[in-house]
C-alpha cells in the first residue's frame, strides 16, 4: 500500500491510502469528540449530533436529498460515535471523490440543525435507548462502564438517557460542535483504489490533496476542549447486580489497564486472546467446551488516552449456581496465566490469530481508514500493518506473565451482572 500524510495550514491531518485494487474507496472522518467529552446535562450529544447531521445542511437540505445523493452515485454511508472520537464516512466509487468530500464537508460544517428535525429525532433516540435496554447482552458492557469509571463521564452511556435526550435544543448541538469539532481535533482518511479511477487516469495523488485543500482549508483551527482523566486508585473489588427479568444471564469480568500508547499494548492484546479470542482460547475451551456453562465467552479490551480495560463477558444460564461456576473457572484461567501456566503453543497460536485476523479485515478499505485514523487520531502517528505484526512477534512469554501477574489483581477487579437476581444472591469470591 502507498501512504501519504500531510497536514493543512488549519491543522487538519489527512492520510491517503493506496490499495491500488479495486476502484473504490472510503472517505473517512474521525473527530475527537465522544461520550467522554460529555457532562451530566448533555449526556447523550455526541451521539445526537452524529444522527442530525444527515438531518440536512445548506448544500444538502435534508435527509431525502443526502439519500438520493449518495445511493445515486451508487455509495453508501454512516456514522458511529464511540467514547472518545466519532466518525462519518461514504464509500462509493473514486470517479465519485469530489463529490463525497463536498457532502461531508457541508454536512458537518453547515449543518441546519433545525428545531423541527431535531424534536422527530429525540424520539428515534428514545427507542434506540428502549432497544438497548432489551438488549442484555448489549446492555451489560454499558453497565460495567458505569461501575468502572464511576464518577467520570467516561462512564456514561453513549447514547445518553431518554432524560437529557429530551431536554436537548438547537443551541445545545451548536455548543457542544463549537467546542471539539475543529480541524486540528480531527484527522481526514481517504483510503481505497486511489490510483484507480473508470473514467479518467490518475497518474498520482495530487488530484486528491488538491480537492482536498481547496475545501477543507476553509476548516477553521480552535481550542478543542478537554476531557476529564480518571482520577482514583483501585484498591477494592467493585460488585455490581443489575436486576432484570431475563432468560439468559449476562456478566463482564474485568480490570484496569493502562492507556493507549504504553508498550505494553501488544502483549495485552496477546494475552486478551489467549483467554478469550475466539474458540480455540482457553475460556472457551474451559467455560463452553468443558463445563457446558455458556453459550458465548470472550474477552476484549479497551484502550483510552489516560486507561483502559480487558473484559470478559459471558452469557450463561440464569442459575446462581452456573453464574458461580463461570466466574470461578474465569478467575482460575487469569491465576493459571498469571503464575506462568501459558504454554507456546497457546501464545504463538494467539499471534497468528491477531495478525491473520488484522490482514482479513484490511480487504475492506473502510477497516484500512479507520486502521490508519485511529492510530493518527488517538497517538499522533502512523502505524502501518506490517509495524503492528512485528510489535505481535516480539512479545515474550514472560512479558505476558508479568502483566497478567500485575493486571489480575483481586483488589482491581470489577463484576456486573444482568440477569434475575439480587445483589444477596451473588457473592463472588475473591
Amino acid at each position: 500500500m502507498q501512504t501519504q500524510f500531510f497536514t493543512l495550514k488549519n491543522g487538519l491531518r489527512v492520510m491517503l491510502i493506496d490499495t491500488n485494487t479495486f476502484p473504490t474507496i472510503t472517505t473517512l472522518l474521525l473527530v475527537g469528540a465522544g461520550s467522554r467529552y460529555e457532562n451530566a446535562d448533555n449526556n447523550g450529544i455526541s451521539h445526537f449530533l452524529e444522527h442530525m447531521f444527515y438531518k440536512g445542511s445548506k448544500k444538502y437540505p435534508n435527509p431525502e436529498i443526502i439519500s438520493q445523493i449518495i445511493e445515486g452515485m451508487g455509495g453508501y454511508w454512516n456514522a458511529f460515535t464511540s467514547k472518545d472520537y466519532t466518525g462519518y464516512y461514504i464509500k462509493a466509487s473514486t470517479d465519485h471523490f469530489p463529490k463525497m468530500i463536498d457532502m461531508i464537508f457541508d454536512l458537518l460544517l453547515n449543518s441546519l440543525f433545525d428545531p423541527h428535525e431535531i424534536e422527530k429525532e429525540k424520539g428515534v433516540i428514545c427507542e434506540e435507548i428502549n432497544m438497548y435496554e432489551d438488549m442484555p447482552q448489549r446492555r451489560i458492557s454499558d453497565i460495567f462502564d458505569n461501575v468502572m469509571f464511576a464518577g467520570n463521564p467516561l462512564g456514561y452511556d453513549i447514547a445518553g438517557s431518554k432524560k437529557t435526550v429530551v431536554s436537548f435544543n438547537r443551541n445545545t448541538f451548536v455548543d457542544y460542535k463549537n467546542q471539539l469539532y475543529h480541524p486540528n481535533n480531527a484527522v481526514l482518511i481517504i483510503a481505497g483504489g486511489l490510483s484507480k479511477n473508470l473514467k479518467f487516469e490518475i497518474s498520482n495523488l495530487k488530484y486528491y490533496t488538491e480537492i482536498i485543500e481547496a475545501k477543507f482549508g476553509e476548516w477553521e483551527k480552535e481550542d478543542n476542549y478537554k476531557f476529564i482523566t480518571v482520577k482514583g486508585s483501585f484498591t477494592k473489588p467493585r460488585v455490581y447486580v443489575h436486576n432484570k427479568k431475563t432468560e439468559q444471564a449476562h456478566f463482564c469480568f474485568g480490570y484496569p489497564t493502562f492507556k493507549i500508547d504504553d508498550k505494553r499494548k501488544p502483549a495485552l492484546k496477546i494475552l486478551a486472546t489467549v483467554l478469550g479470542g475466539g474458540a480455540s482460547s482457553r475460556l472457551f475451551q474451559e467455560v463452553r467446551e468443558k463445563r457446558g456453562l455458556c453459550y458465548y465467552i470472550r474477552t476484549g479490551l479497551e484502550q483510552y488516552h489516560d486507561i483502559g480495560s480487558i473484559v470478559t463477558q459471558a452469557g450463561v444460564a440464569k442459575d446462581v449456581e452456573k453464574v458461580k461456576d463461570a466466574v470461578q473457572a474465569t478467575q482460575k484461567e487469569h491465576s493459571k496465566i498469571a503464575q506462568g501456566n501459558i504454554s507456546d503453543t497457546d501464545i504463538a497460536r494467539s499471534k497468528e490469530m491477531l495478525k491473520g485476523r488484522l490482514l482479513l479485515s484490511l480487504e475492506d478499505s473502510f477497516n484500512i481508514a479507520h486502521f490508519y485514523g485511529i492510530k493518527q487520531l488517538h497517538e499522533n502517528s502512523v502505524e502501518s500493518p506490517e509495524d503492528r505484526i512485528k510489535q505481535i512477534e516480539k512479545v515474550t512469554k514472560q512479558e505476558i506473565v508479568a502483566l497478567a501477574k500485575e493486571l489480575f489483581a483481586p483488589e482491581k477487579m470489577v463484576f456486573t451482572i444482568i440477569g434475575p437476581f439480587e445483589s444477596k444472591d451473588i457473592n463472588i469470591d475473591i
